[in-house]
């Protein structure tokens, strides 16, 4: 069989898994979740034994510590799967709730009411506990889900895949809701975003280089999780040692992440004041900074001069570009013309200059005198999350168990028709 061909079988037998997920119970998804969480725990040996052929495969391939880490399962981060499923079980069932409900003249009962997408692929690089956290919030969302992990966690992917396929199970639900893409081929993922007539959203969490491969080839809609450049602007009136506070949290805290701050820009009238501040407390954690002709001088040994190329860039590292602006309009030029849709954030005591900064700048979160960091499910109140969604169809910004879903109309009639 084709990688095409089992592909095919794979995403019919989805389909068939997606139609009695949008059907089954809230309780009986609740089973699966605390039954998986249970599993996690019986079985966690089984599963760092997986993950210790990936790690000692990846070692020997010469993947670098950033991948390496992501790579890593421990019983601390086992402790954070099985503590997700509880949280997600403990949710609210979005499925089948009526949102919003109005009386037409004619007396009709118009209402909006949320329904599972259906079969989601997933296409994710590295993190293994990736699968588990997509596939109960797909499952708590009524869907049947495709997991597509990155080859360098095949042992780990199938033994956690095992696991929630027996939860499944033992809870009276269809194994299929939940399929590893056990074929590490390429092609595999090339056809699976060809089955449009079986999957109704594809998304794919990894690389930038993974997310315009997959937006290329697929037929489906794609909710896209593009790279996180991530702005800070520091208003002239900003309280300054509390946006310190706030810039060494959004680069310093986890640099390798999507919501770490990327991009410093400073108010012209706070420069002199703010930027050796942030010199010494963000230089002494090693932050490299890379300053524009007006910031260098205020930037102290850690600071470079910036090249056109620091401009819009995600560092993944202890490496920060810095811009002195005007004002405000020119920093929200510079985030139009430079961000990713992603975070941006304000440090200011203006209301005014901070309800525009809300309304205008483009991004997933928009935040006023708060760390990049909080771009999150969990953080923003969702629970678990599948990824943060820089698209704006159907989604924009974490994406937890509701946006998983979407509405359709229902009406309810007594017997009217149309003049």
């Amino acid at each position: 069989m084709t990688p095409a061909e089992e592909m095919e079988r794979l995403a019919a037998r989805a389909r068939d898994a997606a139609r009695a997920m949008s059907r089954t119970t809230a309780e009986a998804k609740t089973r699966a979740l605390t039954g998986l969480a249970d599993l996690l725990a019986a079985r966690e040996e089984d599963v760092l034994a997986a993950n210790r052929k990936d790690l000692d495969a990846a070692r020997a391939a010469g993947l670098d510590a950033p991948r390496l880490d992501r790579l890593t399962l421990t019983p601390a981060v086992m402790a954070e799967m099985r503590a997700a499923c509880l949280h997600v079980a403990r949710l609210p069932d979005p499925v089948g709730a009526t949102e919003s409900q109005w009386q037409r003249p004619n007396g009709l009962l118009v209402g909006r009411m949320r329904v599972p997408l259906g079969v989601i692929a997933m296409i994710y690089e590295a993190r293994p506990n990736v699968t588990i956290d997509a596939a109960i919030l797909c499952i708590k969302a009524g869907n049947a889900v495709i997991l597509r992990g990155g080859s360098e966690a095949l042992h780990s992917n199938t033994a956690l895949a095992g696991l929630l396929q027996e939860a499944l199970a033992d809870a009276g639900l269809p194994p299929q809701a939940a399929q590893l893409v056990g074929i590490t081929d390429h092609a595999a993922v090339t056809a699976l975003c060809k089955l449009d007539q079986y999957i109704d959203v594809i998304i794919p969490r990894g690389g930038e280089g993974l997310v315009r491969a997959v937006t290329e080839a697929a037929t489906m809609p794609v909710l896209k999780h593009f790279k996180g450049v991530c702005h800070a602007f520091i208003d002239a009136d900003a309280d300054l040692d509390q946006a310190l506070d706030i810039v060494f949290n959004a680069k310093v805290q986890r640099p390798g992440v999507c919501n770490a701050l990327e991009c410093l820009l400073v108010h012209r009238d706070a420069a002199a004041r703010f930027l050796p501040l942030a010199a010494a407390k963000l230089g002494e954690a090693g932050v490299e900074f890379r300053a524009c002709p007006a910031s260098l001088p205020l930037l102290g040994p850690n600071a470079v001069p910036q090249r056109p190329e620091d401009l819009g860039q995600e560092f993944h590292a202890l490496v920060l570009a810095v811009r002195v602006v005007d004002d405000l309009d020119a920093a929200l030029d510079h985030i139009a013309r430079y961000g990713s849709n992603h975070t941006e954030i304000i440090c200011t005591r203006d209301y005014g200059r901070a309800m525009r900064f809300l309304r205008e700048a483009d991004a997933s979160m928009v935040a006023v005198n708060a760390s990049s960091r909080f771009n999150d499910g969990g953080q923003l109140g969702l629970g678990a999350e599948i990824g943060i969604s820089t698209s704006k169809l159907h989604a924009y910004g974490p994406m937890g168990v509701q946006e998983l879903t979407t509405t359709k109309f229902v009406v309810l009639g007594q017997g009217q028709v149309r003049q």
